[in-house]
């Protein structure tokens, strides 16, 4: 896992054709609004987190953010615990996220 500014995260994500973006908020924050083109997958629902995240890709890279940087920390872990070599935390979350978002 390595943790990214907003703006390390940005370009970073700009030049990855194997990127993917994964949002690990709750239902009720991902209302309020999400980074377009993100997957979201609730870590607070950890049985669906897990079954969810055994179908991904494990040779694409993996952008997770969450509110301000907390849970999206802890899915990048277990991601890599579970054979995922390439996950990026978006430092500060959506708390800090200056992008575009979609409803």
């Amino acid at each position: 896992m390595k943790d990214l500014t907003q703006s390390q995260w940005s370009e970073q994500l700009s030049n990855d054709k194997d990127a993917v973006i994964v949002d690990v908020r709750t239902d009720m924050e991902v209302a309020e609004g999400m980074i377009p083109k993100a997957l979201h997958i609730d870590i607070q629902n950890a049985a669906g987190f897990m079954e969810k995240a055994k179908t991904l890709d494990a040779t694409k890279n993996y952008y997770v953010y969450c509110r301000s940087g907390g849970r999206s920390a802890q899915a990048c872990m277990i991601l890599n615990s579970i054979g995922f070599p390439n996950t990026y935390n978006l430092m500060g979350g959506m708390m800090e996220w200056q992008g575009e978002t979609t409803a």
